[in-house]
């Protein structure tokens, strides 16, 4: 071989680490398109992301298991929200597998850190005629943990959310008693 020729091991360690950094982009668009859904009030979408045995442990909350009773749970503490922001910062992925033949199996796995930054009008604040009456809006932050695993289609679903409540501001009228 010459120099700058790729032989077969180096043709298979570069396949390996695209599809790395592919899956690192499918974790985000999974929860990209997840968040943006629950923003929306999409619950459909939103659950559709979860692993139908996943666990979300959310502070205040406790642990919830099951994506049946994930939905009922968030959806029931985001009702009185009007809008809705929540972002996904300094997200960070590792994937675990080789992604080869066990990825339509539902064999790879992988895990994240990032940081969640919540924001939110309630009904209550949103009906005031000025800004000065409807108080200033709900805002919540800390970290976030993720593990995922592929369903049987090979995309990712999402298996346990930890998120922790580092802060919280504001939250005037009509803010839920498990945000404060």
């Amino acid at each position: 071989m010459g120099h700058g020729e790729l032989g077969a091991g180096d043709y298979a360690d570069l396949a390996r680490r695209v599809r790395v950094l592919e899956d690192k982009e499918a974790l985000r668009g999974l929860l990209i398109r997840g968040w943006r859904a629950l923003d929306l009030g999409d619950w459909d979408t939103w659950i559709g992301c979860w692993a139908e045995d996943a666990e979300l442990d959310f502070g205040p909350w406790g642990v919830t298991r099951g994506r049946a009773a994930i939905r009922e749970v968030v959806e029931r503490a985001e009702a009185p929200f009007r809008r809705m922001q929540h972002h996904v910062l300094n997200a960070h992925f590792e994937v675990e597998g080789d992604g080869g033949a066990g990825a339509a199996g539902g064999g790879d796995r992988a895990s994240g850190v990032g940081y969640m930054w919540f924001l939110a009008v309630t009904e209550e604040a949103g009906k005031a005629e000025d800004a000065e009456e409807s108080g200033a809006p709900f805002a919540m932050g800390g970290p976030y943990e993720w593990e995922f695993r592929r369903g049987p289609d090979g995309g990712w679903l999402l298996v346990r959310l930890s998120v922790g409540v580092w802060w919280t501001d504001g939250g005037g009228a009509g803010t839920p008693e498990a945000f404060r």
